[in-house]
């Protein structure tokens, strides 16, 4: 026990370091190619700190435990939104671009949705059996996927595109090369302690919620979410204090979208992901904290996520995991 204890401080503090680190990087990186930070957060960043939730659902998928990697995928995502946007609202109050508004915010609630429709396949006459996420879904989840790339590259095409006539520092460009290098560095280096940070918090909080006899569905859904989504967590608030809004809230949505549409869909080519012990009601906070995410930021707060609305989103998780405590 001591040892999985001894896991877990030393995965949060690489996390920690990690996510700095990855911030600084991608942050000098952006501005130096002309290119936002909520595109680096939709892309390089969410694709860095979704790595853990990419390793758990491969390694799921291929031993057999796919329940697990389902757990984790709808796990994450809900910890994504109700937490992460919640605590970095409540950090610093963000404003949402009218194209995550038009484009990527929708993509979120489609993603929820694919995957709601996909969970309900015995209620829908889809099939028979338990529900699973198919092969045929998996291929269809990575097309989405390549849709969504797809629409990001343009944006950051255009955007370096606008900002090709800017006036460039009065740098040499030995400075530049060494500014280029070390940025780079710091990105590697972020993404290193995030992902050894994230396995080692993982394997200690699943090795002590084993031995404490809570369930594999119940570690998927709580345990292995959170410590995967811990990057995503720490990343958001690194970006969140330093006044990055942009890579804060890009850094979720483009997880949220990767661990539906290209996680999940890389698993379930490998190996069809059944939903085991996840059920109608992890599927409906699901969905309903994907909706919330959409209405916080295009209606309600008038393209700003507050702090009120920050504060009900870790109520609402708050009561989710009661839920969960109370449902063992």
């Amino acid at each position: 026990m001591f040892l999985l204890i001894v896991y877990l401080v030393a995965g949060l503090v690489l996390i920690l370091a990690g996510a700095n680190y990855l911030t600084d990087g991608s942050s000098a990186i952006a501005k130096r190619l002309g290119v936002s930070d909520l595109v680096i957060g939709l892309t390089v960043v969410a694709l860095g700190t979704s790595t853990p939730e990419l390793v758990v659902t491969i390694m799921s998928a291929v031993n057999g435990a796919t329940s697990l990697a389902v757990g984790n995928i709808v796990g994450s995502n809900i910890f994504n939104i109700l937490v992460i946007i919640g605590i970095t609202a409540l950090i610093r109050p963000m404003k949402v671009e009218r194209t995550v508004n038009n484009v990527d915010l929708p993509l979120v609630v489609l993603s929820s949705l694919a995957l709601l429709a996909v969970s309900l396949g015995p209620q829908l006459g889809t099939c028979n059996s338990m529900p699973e996420i198919t092969r045929v879904d998996g291929i269809l989840f990575l097309l989405f996927f390549l849709i969504f790339m797809r629409l990001t590259i343009v944006r950051a095409h255009n955007g370096v595109e606008k900002t090709d006539n800017a006036s460039q520092p009065d740098s040499k460009p030995e400075e530049k090369k060494n500014s280029v290098v070390k940025s780079v560095l710091f990105i590697v280096g972020g993404l290193a302690g995030l992902i050894f940070g994230g396995q080692l918090f993982v394997d200690g909080a699943s090795g002590i919620a084993r031995s404490l006899g809570v369930s594999e569905g119940m570690i998927g859904l709580t345990i292995v979410a959170i410590g995967t989504s811990l990057p995503e967590l720490a990343t958001s608030i690194a970006a969140a204090l330093k006044g990055l809004g942009g890579m804060a809230i890009g850094n979720v949505i483009g997880s949220n979208i990767f661990n539906v549409f290209f996680i999940a869909g890389t698993g379930a080519v490998i190996r069809p992901l059944q939903f085991g012990t996840i059920g109608l009601v992890d599927m409906i906070v699901f969905t309903v904290a994907s909706l919330l995410f959409f209405f916080s930021g295009r209606y309600i707060g008038k393209s700003v996520i507050n702090r009120f609305e920050g504060a009900v989103m870790l109520v609402i998780y708050i009561a989710y995991t009661v839920w969960l405590i109370s449902s063992l």
